[in-house]
């Protein structure tokens, strides 16, 4: 099984346990991303203020659950936890009604069902530690442009943006929604790297997956936000803001930088905010104007809870454009599988919109490869 080559486009969760766990049973695994670094939406942000502050944020999924009866995700939590690349995130949640401009449903000690745990030192560390196992070769900043299955080899050949060939593989996981969607093509106008005329059933589930679109910004403030009693709000009655939390309250984040004290706070707004503004300026590269009316808008909403929320010496805007599914299309097979060529699909978007989701959906993945792995030496 050792020669077995699987090639994983992505670097999310989902595509990260996938790698892991197929490198774990000697799978030889080639992991490609064109962006700079693992995570999906589980990446960390960093970044520098004008006066060198280093400030770093979880500008994606702020934390994750793990249900009590969901015991392959559990076992992943406890080795993570054994090796220090999660922690339990303590602290207290509420609401905040933007009517009556008050906190409703403030967390007591010990009512919350399902412990919230983050990545330390970033939500990134976990995927960064799968995607460097052993087994597992990480090519990062390679964006793949096009994957192709030949019938006479048996096999499929990945092509990089740049037309460079990225080599041959038995089987292939494709995590990044982008490879199959047509919103690569209206981006880029490039054909999308997936074609899957081939899998009529297939495209269907895939197409037009629906997405809630999400702008996020993110703030550091030189002294703390006393006046807000709870590290995570959930907002009503608010068109802009659904969400924020106090990064900098996470385990193993740093309050401090060159000297300087820093809280620091990620905000989510709705998704209605976030459809309007892009159907007015597209998904194409954010233009300072629109970075500007983000920061502008989502910080005024913040002070306008009346919670005495100071100036920030620091803030940027960050879109999510279709990272956030709004449906599940494989609850009970976890993953999208088609064995003559064998290919797997894994996300959030199969199982569940969430980390546990998409962990699951990855461990559904590397099963079905190494099955036919199995199956083909048996031949």
């Amino acid at each position: 099984m050792a020669t077995t080559k699987i090639a994983v486009v992505g670097s999310g969760i989902s595509a990260a346990v996938c790698a892991s766990t197929l490198a774990r049973k000697g799978v030889a695994v080639t992991l490609f991303d064109g962006a700079r670094g693992p995570g999906g939406r589980m990446s960390q942000r960093r970044e520098t203020a004008e006066d060198g502050t280093e400030v770093s944020f979880d500008h994606g999924a702020p934390y994750f659950s793990v249900s009590g009866g969901n015991a392959p995700v559990l076992a992943l939590l406890r080795e993570w936890e054994s090796k220090g690349l999660v922690a339990e995130w303590n602290h207290t949640f509420g609401s905040f009604d933007f009517l009556s401009r008050e906190f409703l449903d403030i967390e007591k000690p010990g009512e919350t069902m399902n412990k919230r745990y983050v990545g330390v030192p970033g939500m990134n560390s976990i995927c960064n530690a799968l995607c460097h196992e052993t087994g597992v070769e990480s090519k990062f900043g390679t964006g793949v442009g096009k994957l192709e299955w030949s019938d006479v080899q048996k096999s499929w050949s990945v092509t990089g943006l740049d037309g460079q060939n990225l080599g041959d593989f038995n089987g292939v996981v494709v995590s990044d929604k982008n490879v199959f969607s047509s919103r690569f093509t209206g981006i880029t106008g490039r054909p999308r790297p997936l074609d899957l005329s081939w899998a009529p059933d297939l495209a269907v589930k895939l197409q037009d997956i629906p997405v809630d679109p999400c702008f996020v910004l993110m703030l550091a403030f030189s002294e703390p936000l006393s006046s807000i009693p709870v590290k995570g709000i959930s907002f009503k009655n608010s068109k802009v803001l659904s969400w924020s939390h106090c990064d900098s309250s996470k385990p193993g984040r740093p309050t401090t930088s060159l000297g300087l004290h820093s809280e620091r706070w990620v905000l989510h707004s709705t998704k209605h905010y976030a459809a309007e503004l892009i159907a007015q300026t597209g998904l194409g590269k954010l233009t300072d104007a629109t970075v500007a009316k983000v920061e502008d808008d989502l910080l005024q909403e913040f002070q306008r809870t009346g919670l005495n929320i100071s100036e920030p010496f620091f803030k940027k805007a960050h879109r999510w454009g279709s990272a956030f599914p709004a449906a599940s299309i494989a609850s009970a097979e976890k993953c999208l599988w088609k064995p003559e060529r064998r290919l797997a699909i894994c996300g959030d978007f199969c199982v569940s919109p969430n980390v546990e989701g998409a962990i699951l959906s990855g461990l559904a993945a590397a099963s079905q490869l190494v099955e036919a792995v199995v199956e083909t030496a048996n031949l």
